[in-house]
């Protein structure tokens, strides 16, 4: 798998990734799938040294990403990122989801303007956790039904990584 980052060529691609989950899964808690208007003012947002989208190829074509977006709209949160990953039904459990996260936290530690980054995981998603605290990432509480999807709540569970290992 190669990883770049993500073009606007790979936009279906990565639409049709994360819509997947969308209407699948719990990973996202988002309940309508984007529509591809949406997902090119999302990647828009995702141009900038700290907030951007790497994509992993294979064959030519986009078998997943890992993004960091902004945390909070408030100008004290800059230096806070939020990692999101999504990896293609077909490539999971195949690596590719470390090699994105490896990636990104890279980047981040590089553009310098970074000190934490956050992950929101829906509970019992034990191989997402299980791949964050791989990185460093520590678990730092759970928001007990915090969403509700497919006829029922689901906890979120909040992990974070701080770069200098201050708090």
């Amino acid at each position: 798998m190669t990883i770049r980052p993500a073009r606007e060529s790979d936009l279906p691609e990565l639409l049709a990734i994360y819509n997947y989950e969308v209407e699948h899964g719990v990973a996202t808690l988002d309940l309508n799938p984007r529509t591809p208007d949406e997902w090119k003012e999302w990647f828009s947002a995702h141009q900038t040294d700290s907030h951007f989208i790497l994509a992993g190829e294979e064959n030519g074509a986009a078998i997943g990403y890992a993004s960091l977006s902004e945390y909070r709209q408030k100008e004290a949160y800059a230096s806070t990122a939020e990692l999101s990953v999504y990896i293609s039904p077909d490539f999971r459990r195949k690596g590719a989801g470390s090699a994105l996260i490896g990636a990104v936290l890279d980047r981040a530690k590089e553009c310098g303007t970074l000190h934490s980054v956050v992950s929101v995981i829906t509970a019992g998603n034990e191989v997402s956790e299980k791949l964050h605290q791989k990185f460093g990432f520590a678990f730092c509480g759970t928001l007990h039904q915090a969403g509700f999807k497919h006829g029922k709540y689901h906890d979120i569970d909040n992990f974070e990584l701080i770069f200098d290992g201050q708090k």
